[in-house]
């Protein structure tokens, strides 16, 4: 396993078997609470992955023991004018589109508090596992502000328009049982066990073709709130570009062949 510093802060670990990648949230202190410094390496180190063809799956980790991410850090933000919310205001939003956009499946391992911006960098991801200690909510509107990155669009589309707007304008805190019922987590384990579980899953989903992945990424992305006609000529494109590619002649040549695909990643 390599391991990679983006900043003080935020930490990428590749590991040599498998195609995954973690982005590691690593600000203990502050129970990774997102400053500017903060929020410009997890930009930077999302710009890394997403150029990285090795990697097929990323899981998004924290290293506090009782906390994924308590969101947006309104200690710094406390001593700030106008202006300098306003100057800050691209580089908090580039770390979680940074998330949302990067061009692999990805994975949140949550425990602890995962509130705020915390939700929201879990809500970028794909596919949220939570353990039992997970309590997540969108409180911002308890502070004077609204979820800015990402959580107004995200969770409606996760759990339905009304539900959204109950947690969003009541900025309540969920616990796991709960968020596992309404759908604001997608699977939930033991406790201690969000990581070990979600690279597990990333690592069986790197199994499959890189060029398949990828496309079918973004197929689900693109596809999302359009029409069906239109949604489907989305699919097509994306299927086009891997009917031809070589991922996909291995693909059917390992079935037949009854082995395990070497996949060329193109």
């Amino acid at each position: 396993m390599s391991e990679e510093r983006f900043g003080e802060f935020v930490l990428v670990r590749r590991h040599e078997q498998g195609h995954v990648a973690e982005l590691v949230l690593d600000r203990p202190k502050a129970m990774n609470a997102v400053s500017t410094d903060m929020a410009r390496s997890i930009s930077g180190a999302c710009a890394a992955l997403g150029e990285d063809r090795d990697v097929r799956a990323v899981v998004l980790t924290s290293t506090h023991e009782r906390a994924f991410c308590v969101g947006a850090d309104l200690k710094e933000r406390n001593s700030f004018s106008d202006a300098d919310l306003l100057r800050q205001r691209p580089v908090t939003r580039g770390a979680y589109t940074g998330v949302l956009e990067l061009p692999v499946p990805t994975v949140a391992a949550v425990h602890g508090f995962a509130l705020g911006g915390g939700f929201e960098l879990a809500l970028a991801c794909d596919v949220i596992v939570a353990d039992r200690t997970a309590v997540v909510g969108l409180p911002e509107v308890s502070v004077g502000v609204i979820p800015g990155g990402g959580g107004t669009q995200l969770l409606p589309r996760r759990v339905g328009a009304a539900r959204a707007a109950e947690l969003i304008f009541s900025a309540r805190r969920v616990e796991a049982a709960e968020a596992g019922e309404l759908g604001l987590v997608d699977q939930l384990v033991e406790e201690g066990r969000d990581r070990e579980e979600a690279l597990a899953l990333a690592a069986r989903i790197a199994g499959n073709s890189p060029v398949g992945l990828r496309a079918a990424k973004r197929a689900l992305r693109l596809g999302q709130g359009l029409d069906l006609r239109a949604g489907l000529e989305v699919e097509d494109a994306a299927w086009r570009a891997t009917a031809f590619s070589g991922d996909r002649a291995e693909g059917v040549a390992a079935f037949n062949e009854r082995r395990k695909p070497e996949w060329p990643g193109e």
